[in-house]
């Protein structure tokens, strides 16, 4: 999907239409240099010779299934062949782009936490976003996507409405009511966005944390925007 369409259907537009003529032209050229370097990464070739994890450890849940104490972690790792019907052909691809995809993040960004969720049933048949591939602390792989548990998560909420929420205070966000899902007390910055699928249909979300304040401005926010406007012109998008 092409930067200016991602950002028209996301609701971010505002955000760049805010910027002056330079740091607009800047926003620009960093988005769209990120976004053909990722093209050119993610080949068919690049996506089946990948090497994927199929497995990863999760945080133990506590009451209303949100995370118990930071680094307490579950004895059984979380198996995405369960949700993702096996190792095929096709999982392969899917695990594999949101794998490369984080990898080129990580090198690019000082985020601290980065992660590629796809939308679909879990084996229960409930609708969640499921985490194929992240870079930093455990974190849960399945977010419910109910209006319950959107609340108090913006992985669910922007997973749901298909809008893009960007945090740059977490404390402030909180203090003024919004709801926050803690994982790592840590972060102080969040931007979730949601990733598309044909008709703009929600296909999925990315979620970058950053332990620094007003961190999601300048390249860090065309690095964001570049990523999550590749990824809905992707497989896990159904297409490329």
């Amino acid at each position: 999907m092409k930067i200016d369409a991602y950002l028209e259907l996301s609701g971010l537009a505002a955000l760049t239409g805010a910027l002056d003529a330079a740091a607009a032209a800047r926003f620009e050229e960093s988005a769209r240099a990120h976004q053909a370097a990722l093209l050119a990464l993610l080949t068919p070739e690049s996506l089946a010779a990948a090497a994927v994890k199929w497995q990863y450890r999760v945080p133990e849940l506590g009451e209303g299934g949100a995370c118990s104490l930071f680094g307490q972690l579950a004895d059984k790792p979380y198996d995405l062949t369960a949700i993702l019907g096996g190792q095929s052909a096709d999982a392969q691809r899917l695990v594999a782009e949101a794998t490369l995809v984080v990898d080129y993040y990580q090198r690019h960004s000082r985020s601290h936490w980065f992660g590629v969720y796809q939308a679909r049933p879990n084996v229960a048949g409930e609708s969640v976003l499921v985490k194929l591939a992240y870079f930093g602390a455990e974190s849960r792989a399945e977010f419910p996507l109910t209006e319950e548990f959107a609340q108090g998560s913006n992985n669910s909420w922007v997973g749901l409405r298909g809008q893009g929420r960007l945090i740059n205070d977490v404390a402030a966000f909180v203090a003024e009511g919004g709801g926050y899902y803690t994982c790592d007390p840590k972060v102080n910055a969040e931007a979730c966005l949601p990733l598309y699928g044909a008709g703009g249909r929600v296909a999925g979300i990315l979620d970058s944390e950053a332990f620094d304040k007003d961190f999601f401005a300048g390249e860090e926010l065309a690095l964001v925007v570049a990523v999550a406007a590749t990824l809905s012109g992707g497989v896990l998008a159904g297409a490329r």
